[in-house]
């Protein structure tokens, strides 16, 4: 009998609620926090799991938790294994840029929210920038398939980066959704159906 999967789920009200009970049940022992308000322990864990939602709505709470989203970055730099979807990527990304100004922390008075670091990108979830994407997703990675969906708002703010592979839409045209791979992290803005890819 296999080892059974130890997960660390984000979740909460709004900023991290888009989780399926299919995709915890697929991800065998799980416990949960919340990254506005708790430290996660990823001492004995074998994935962080960090699922979508709407961040940008609470970007202040997120920010004042700097010791949480130091441990994200730490627990990334020495291997561990995240997935990270939508809203879960975008808090893994250097900073989201809004249109309100940040009244917390060093960057008080600017209209951008540090977040983890992992990722060097910058997600802009200004006004101007709202475009929606919307659609069913699927690519190819490592030989295995995974599928799932794109709905968000927010967009990178210059220039799309690099995917790892192509993302298709449900018609197996591309789209330009970009699938990042940093060390034993996998990023996306889909929201994958778990339960038939790990």
């Amino acid at each position: 009998m296999g080892k059974t999967l130890r997960t660390l789920i984000a979740r909460n009200d709004e900023s991290f609620s888009f989780l399926y009970q299919e995709t915890i049940d697929a991800l065998g022992e799980v416990t949960f926090f919340d990254p506005e308000t708790e430290v996660p322990e990823l001492d004995d864990i074998d994935l962080l799991y960090l699922p979508g939602g709407y961040p940008e709505k609470h970007l202040e709470a997120l920010v004042r938790n700097e010791v949480c989203r130091k441990a994200i970055k730490d627990f990334a730099e020495r291997g561990g294994r995240i997935q990270a979807e939508c809203g879960g990527m975008m808090y893994l990304c250097e900073s989201i840029v809004t249109d309100e100004r940040l009244r917390v922390g060093a960057s008080a008075g600017m209209g951008e929210y540090p977040m983890c670091g992992v990722l060097p990108y910058k997600i802009s979830a200004r006004k101007a920038d709202r475009r929606l994407s919307l659609g069913y997703r699927r690519f190819m990675l490592d030989g295995k398939e995974y599928r799932g969906h794109e709905f968000h708002y927010t967009q990178f703010l210059g220039d799309i980066p690099k995917s790892v592979t192509q993302v298709y839409n449900a018609k197996g045209e591309p789209v330009d959704t970009p699938v990042f791979r940093y060390k034993n992290v996998l990023a996306s803005y889909t929201h994958l159906y778990l339960v038939e890819s790990l």
